[in-house]
Protein backbone atom coordinates (compact mmCIF):
# COMPACT_ATOMS: atom_id res chain seq x y z
CA UNK A 1 0.00 0.00 0.00
CA UNK A 2 2.59 2.28 0.58
CA UNK A 3 4.49 2.03 -2.49
CA UNK A 4 1.18 2.46 -4.34
CA UNK A 5 0.63 5.85 -2.55
CA UNK A 6 4.22 6.63 -3.20
CA UNK A 7 4.03 6.03 -6.94
CA UNK A 8 0.56 7.87 -6.92
CA UNK A 9 2.11 11.17 -5.02
CA UNK A 10 5.40 11.28 -8.10
CA UNK A 11 2.88 10.57 -10.78
CA UNK A 12 1.29 13.95 -9.49
CA UNK A 13 4.21 16.06 -9.37
CA UNK A 14 3.77 17.16 -13.11
CA UNK A 15 0.63 18.44 -12.58
CA UNK A 16 2.12 20.69 -9.67
CA UNK A 17 4.78 21.50 -11.76
CA UNK A 18 2.42 22.86 -14.67
CA UNK A 19 -0.52 24.45 -12.06
CA UNK A 20 2.00 26.95 -11.28
CA UNK A 21 2.13 29.23 -14.08
CA UNK A 22 2.95 32.99 -12.47
CA UNK A 23 5.46 33.90 -9.85
CA UNK A 24 3.49 35.80 -6.68
CA UNK A 25 4.24 39.05 -6.69
CA UNK A 26 1.12 40.14 -4.97
CA UNK A 27 -1.78 39.02 -3.14
CA UNK A 28 -3.94 38.54 -6.16
CA UNK A 29 -1.26 36.96 -8.04
CA UNK A 30 -0.85 34.88 -4.93
CA UNK A 31 -4.26 33.87 -5.03
CA UNK A 32 -4.48 32.80 -8.13
CA UNK A 33 -1.62 30.52 -8.23
CA UNK A 34 -2.88 29.18 -4.97
CA UNK A 35 -6.07 28.05 -6.83
CA UNK A 36 -4.54 27.00 -9.50
CA UNK A 37 -2.25 24.20 -7.69
CA UNK A 38 -5.09 23.23 -5.71
CA UNK A 39 -7.63 22.88 -8.58
CA UNK A 40 -5.25 20.56 -10.25
CA UNK A 41 -4.62 18.92 -7.02
CA UNK A 42 -7.96 18.33 -5.71
CA UNK A 43 -9.67 16.33 -8.02
CA UNK A 44 -6.98 13.71 -7.56
CA UNK A 45 -6.97 14.06 -3.72
CA UNK A 46 -10.38 13.87 -3.63
CA UNK A 47 -10.41 10.20 -5.94
CA UNK A 48 -7.64 8.75 -3.39
CA UNK A 49 -10.15 10.08 -0.54
CA UNK A 50 -13.00 8.01 -2.33
CA UNK A 51 -11.02 5.10 -3.01
CA UNK A 52 -10.26 4.37 0.44
CA UNK A 53 -13.35 4.92 1.57
CA UNK A 54 -14.81 2.22 -0.97
CA UNK A 55 -11.42 -0.03 -0.02
CA UNK A 56 -13.10 0.46 3.56
CA UNK A 57 -16.48 -0.28 2.63
CA UNK A 58 -15.11 -3.78 1.09
CA UNK A 59 -13.08 -4.68 3.47
CA UNK A 60 -15.88 -4.13 6.13
CA UNK A 61 -18.32 -6.41 4.19
CA UNK A 62 -15.94 -9.27 3.73
CA UNK A 63 -14.45 -9.10 7.30
CA UNK A 64 -18.32 -10.30 8.89
CA UNK A 65 -17.02 -12.68 11.37
CA UNK A 66 -13.03 -10.71 12.42
CA UNK A 67 -14.60 -7.94 15.03
CA UNK A 68 -10.77 -6.47 14.75
CA UNK A 69 -10.71 -6.61 11.24
CA UNK A 70 -14.50 -4.67 11.31
CA UNK A 71 -12.59 -2.02 13.20
CA UNK A 72 -10.05 -1.60 10.85
CA UNK A 73 -11.85 -1.00 8.50
CA UNK A 74 -14.34 1.39 10.41
CA UNK A 75 -11.34 3.56 10.54
CA UNK A 76 -10.68 3.65 6.65
CA UNK A 77 -14.46 4.26 6.16
CA UNK A 78 -14.46 7.59 8.85
CA UNK A 79 -10.32 8.59 6.88
CA UNK A 80 -12.31 8.09 3.60
CA UNK A 81 -14.83 10.89 4.90
CA UNK A 82 -13.21 13.45 6.52
CA UNK A 83 -10.56 13.27 3.34
CA UNK A 84 -13.66 13.74 1.45
CA UNK A 85 -14.79 16.56 3.62
CA UNK A 86 -11.46 18.24 4.15
CA UNK A 87 -10.85 18.75 0.45
CA UNK A 88 -14.12 20.05 -0.65
CA UNK A 89 -13.91 22.48 2.08
CA UNK A 90 -10.40 23.27 0.52
CA UNK A 91 -11.74 23.77 -2.53
CA UNK A 92 -14.47 25.66 -1.64
CA UNK A 93 -12.35 28.02 0.22
CA UNK A 94 -10.04 29.06 -2.68
CA UNK A 95 -13.09 29.30 -4.65
CA UNK A 96 -14.98 31.54 -2.44
CA UNK A 97 -12.15 33.92 -2.04
CA UNK A 98 -10.80 33.86 -6.02
CA UNK A 99 -14.74 34.76 -6.67
CA UNK A 100 -14.80 37.47 -3.81
CA UNK A 101 -11.62 39.22 -5.10
CA UNK A 102 -12.40 38.57 -8.96
CA UNK A 103 -9.48 36.71 -9.86
CA UNK A 104 -12.11 34.82 -12.43
CA UNK A 105 -12.00 37.48 -14.84
CA UNK A 106 -9.93 37.95 -17.26
CA UNK A 107 -9.70 41.86 -18.06
CA UNK A 108 -9.33 44.60 -15.88
CA UNK A 109 -11.45 46.60 -13.99
CA UNK A 110 -11.36 50.22 -15.49
CA UNK A 111 -10.29 52.83 -13.17
CA UNK A 112 -12.88 55.21 -12.26
CA UNK A 113 -12.27 58.31 -14.30
CA UNK A 114 -12.03 61.87 -12.38
CA UNK A 115 -14.31 64.34 -14.05
CA UNK A 116 -11.81 67.44 -14.61
CA UNK A 117 -13.28 71.04 -14.65
CA UNK A 118 -12.59 72.59 -18.10
CA UNK A 119 -9.52 75.03 -17.54
CA UNK A 120 -10.03 79.14 -17.11
CA UNK A 121 -8.75 81.68 -19.51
Amino acid sequence: MKKLLASLSVSAFPMLALAVTATATDAFTLLKVLQNVVDAVIPFVIGLAVLVFIYGVFNFVTSAGDEEARAGAKQLIIWGIIGIFVMVSVWGLVNILSNTFNLYKDTAIPPQTVPVAAPVL
